[in-house]
């Protein structure tokens, strides 16, 4: 009997973990298709509209959506933001350069942005594969980001042209870019030894904490985008859940795993970068970008390895916990949620919540691949 007794508690905590992740997990995903039919039936009015005023809209629809993801990672699971270096107050034009880690950083982005008051504004340069995400593989595309692949077939001219367009039609930007490509991770030995081995080969410092920066991408938007630009923004996050008691590094959390609660705290160094400071010449640019992943390297490896007490687990500087008030997050909840319950309250709106699901998701499919 005691045997059967602890199998079912550990079922029990099993479960009530999970639940952790599958609660907020089911209301971000379920809202998706009341979001797409609100954003779809803008997107048709606004077809006779200046492309201004298009935009204008999708982003405050984009920053109620992302407010609403922001309740969950940063509200829900109580994880404490330390930032330091100062966020500049007024919204700018921006390239948003980090280190990556984890599924997660995408969601610190969006930290940042809604700190300044720009959330709508921010737009993702992806991994081609994610543009088969349904629903949301094409509403990135449609809300401006562009889709890159690490071979020789990436269309550097369709990533330019989509971007330069939205600039020509004053798009506000806030465009987030992993130059390393590849998530780095302590596990996989040998991505990290090939990474270093590129270095080695062109000549480049060795990094340890991060990958070599690849420049195509990076260099292709600061190119398309010169003139509308205020700056780059340089940021290295730290989650303080990837450091063990003998100053070596662990896997940094996935998006479950954060939703989980399995992060405390994130720690993310800010460092703004004048446009003007930053050179365009591409020989020159690439030095320009690893010197930057070289100050990266520092920082992270003084927040790993340092032996001083006062300085291990933590970037240099003063930093500042960063509370989120839920008053820029839960009336997204309530909104969205408002949206999303009369479709599924109804036998004519559950069939519409599917079809939206089914039909969105392969004539989504269709069009990003049509028009990239």
């Amino acid at each position: 009997m005691e045997p059967e007794v602890g199998t079912m508690l550990l079922s029990l905590v099993v479960h009530t973990y999970s639940l952790r992740y599958w609660f907020p997990a089911t209301i971000m995903l379920g809202s998706a298709p009341a979001y797409l039919l609100s954003w779809g039936a803008w997107r048709l009015l606004s077809t006779v509209l200046p492309a201004r005023m298009y935009h204008k809209l999708d982003d405050r629809l984009y920053s109620m959506y992302q407010s609403m993801v922001l309740f969950f990672f940063e509200n829900y699971t109580g994880v404490e933001i330390i930032i330091y270096g100062d966020i500049p107050k007024n919204k700018e034009n921006v390239i948003y350069l980090s280190n990556h880690q984890c599924t997660a950083d995408w969601i610190i982005a969006d930290m940042l942005a809604i700190r300044q008051s720009a959330l709508g504004h921010v737009r993702y340069v992806l991994k081609d594969g994610l543009k088969w995400l349904p629903l949301y593989g094409w509403y990135f595309s449609q809300h401006g980001g562009a889709y890159v692949k690490r071979s020789a077939r990436f269309s550097e001219m369709a990533m330019k042209k989509k971007l330069y367009n939205q600039t020509q039609s004053g798009t506000p930007m806030f465009l987030v870019i992993f130059p390393e490509g590849t998530r780095y991770n302590p596990e996989l030995k040998n991505v990290i030894a090939d990474s270093q081995a590129f270095a080695t080969k062109e000549g480049l410092a060795v990094l340890k904490h991060t990958l070599t920066p690849r420049m195509k991408a990076s260099h292709i938007a600061l190119e398309a985008m010169k003139d509308h630009l205020h700056a780059v923004y340089d940021v290295t996050v730290a989650y303080e859940s990837t450091h063990t008691v003998s100053r070596q590094r662990k896997s940094a959390p996935s998006m479950p795993e954060f939703l989980c609660k399995e992060c405390p705290r994130v720690h993310i160094h800010f460092d703004r970068v004048d446009i003007k400071e930053i050179p365009l010449e591409p020989l020159f640019f690439r030095r320009w970008l690893h010197e930057r992943f070289e100050i990266k390297d520092r920082l992270l490896t003084d927040f790993y390895e340092s032996e001083d007490d006062d300085k291990i687990c933590r970037f240099p500087g003063e930093g500042k916990p960063s509370p989120l008030l839920l008053s820029k997050t839960f009336p997204s909840v309530m909104i969205l949620g408002g949206l999303t319950l009369p479709l599924l309250l109804t036998e004519s709106g559950r069939r519409l919540y599917v079809r939206t699901w089914v039909y969105g998701t392969l004539l989504g499919w269709l069009w990003v691949n049509a028009f990239p």
